[in-house]
């Protein structure tokens, strides 16, 4: 299903204190382009630096979800990415002057009216989703969570949780489709038992909690002491929790409200993929830390199966042939890359077409041309250096060598009139090293080539990169 990409269609801002750090904190919503995704921005620190919503990022699940990047964090982002992917919006900028996304009421509704606020627009893109071929399972060996994604060609979400205590016991929640987030997930709020509280503040956690904005749990009739400790803690009077009276349980939004928020919570977690997923997932006791591993394997089996990446062709590129020739040395007839279409921290696409009159056709087959598959290795090859220079400051000052080429597999001839989608994928960090004599980089990526559907190349490159002037 096509869709296209959304940003907001103006800036705004709002204070709220950080769930967990008690600190008082202003947002601010600011569109961004197509295809840059969704930042956060801490403009209360040098440089004010960015942090992508990225699984690599993560680093800490307890109670939220944490990112950080170069010793940069943002913490308690899983209700504002839900409120993202169920309104669909997926290039927007959060800037913050602290170290957590404010707390509002305690779901996403709130950061649903901000958006809706601010207004939704269209960007002239498709939407990038990922699919999956195949049914995709992950068993989470720390908490027995269970995950199963079927394919389909709309997101649609079920979760189940099982607790042995009153009032949740064993409850459910589905969302069908993302039209409905807003009236049916979008309002559940974050849940706690009473006698939580207290030791998870004595960590450090819920130093800004609100007990007007949470579901509060308690299994015991008259928790009459508990309370007067919480007031305490918080100088604020606890009136609203959920006790085993008839009565009690309308102060819940939904009857299965603990279900519900951790449908959301799923949601936002999923979001971390980077774009949009499409398929049915089917979770079974979802939480913080079992989504993040769930995601990772997820996204670790996406990059890894045959499945061709989504791109535009018509769509303007990020780079063109002017723009790869000052990035690379390569010259025709041995430029092998026309435009680059995606290029990201750790992957590129980028687009080959072969054509009649390519100088090779001549000798290689003249009868019965076919792309020789040294030319094929030399194309990923361009493409995954584009993928490493464009991190290092004057990349065509840069040599790029080969070190190995493993696991080389052709699947699929090519020939004049296919368009070759290259798309390379780094399989560790770029490893880079400087001494007096010369400045180097290592990278390992991951090469496939893809005409249409099908996968036509595939290979895992090993190469360095050396300053132009310092070559030996």
């Amino acid at each position: 299903m096509q869709r296209l990409q959304q940003t907001i269609q103006r800036i705004i801002s709002f204070e709220a204190i950080g769930l967990h750090t008690g600190k008082k904190i202003k947002a601010t919503l600011t569109p961004m382009p197509i295809d840059t995704g969704i930042q956060f921005q801490r403009v209360d620190l040098p440089n004010q630096p960015i942090v992508e919503a990225c699984i690599a990022h993560v680093v800490a699940t307890e109670r939220g979800t944490m990112l950080e990047k170069n010793q940069v964090q943002v913490a308690t982002v899983e209700h504002w990415l839900a409120a993202l992917a169920g309104l669909q919006v997926d290039n927007i900028c959060m800037q913050l002057d602290g170290p957590e996304v404010p707390d509002l009421d305690g779901s996403a509704l709130g950061f649903v009216h901000l958006l809706l606020e601010a207004g939704l627009l269209q960007q002239e893109a498709s939407q990038k989703f990922f699919t999956i071929k195949e049914k995709f399972v992950y068993n989470d060996p720390d908490t027995e969570s269970h995950y199963t994604l079927y394919p389909d060609t709309d997101y649609s979400l079920h979760a189940t949780i099982s607790y042995n205590r009153w009032p949740i016991g064993h409850q459910y929640a589905t969302l069908f489709t993302l039209a409905r987030f807003k009236e049916e997930i979008a309002a559940a709020r974050t849940f706690i038992y009473l006698d939580e509280i207290v030791a998870l503040y004595q960590k450090g956690l819920l130093q800004g909690g609100d007990p007007t904005k949470a579901v509060i749990f308690s299994d015991h009739t008259d928790p009459t002491e508990q309370l007067e400790q919480l007031t305490h803690l918080f100088d604020k009077k606890v009136e609203n929790v959920v006790t085993p009276s008839p009565s009690s349980l309308s102060a819940l939004r939904y009857i299965n409200e603990p279900a519900r928020h951790k449908l959301l919570d799923l949601i936002g977690d999923v979001a971390l993929l980077g774009r949009p997923l499409q398929g049915k997932l089917v979770a079974h006791q979802p939480g913080h830390g079992a989504n993040i591993r769930f995601v990772a394997a997820l996204k670790n089996h996406l990059f890894r199966q045959a499945t061709p990446p989504i791109c535009d062709l018509q769509a303007k590129p990020q780079l063109n042939v002017e723009q790869i020739s000052k990035m690379l040395p390569h010259r025709y007839p041995f430029q092998l890359v026309d435009k680059i279409m995606e290029l990201g921290d750790t992957h590129v696409i980028g687009i080959k077409n072969v054509t009649i009159n390519e100088p090779f056709f001549r000798g290689h087959f003249p009868g019965t041309p076919i792309m020789p598959g040294v030319l094929q290795v030399e194309a990923l090859a361009q493409t995954s250096g584009i993928l490493a220079l464009h991190k290092v400051p004057d990349p065509a000052r840069y040599l790029t060598y080969f070190l190995a080429i493993d696991r080389c597999k052709f699947r699929r001839m090519v020939v004049p009139g296919d368009t070759l989608v290259l798309h390379c994928v780094l399989l560790t960090d770029i490893k880079f090293s400087t001494t007096q004599k010369q400045s180097v980089a290592i990278a390992k990526v991951k090469g496939r080539i893809f005409v249409g559907e099908n996968l036509a190349c595939e290979a895992v490159l090993l190469a360095q990169m050396v300053k132009q002037h310092e070559a030996i």
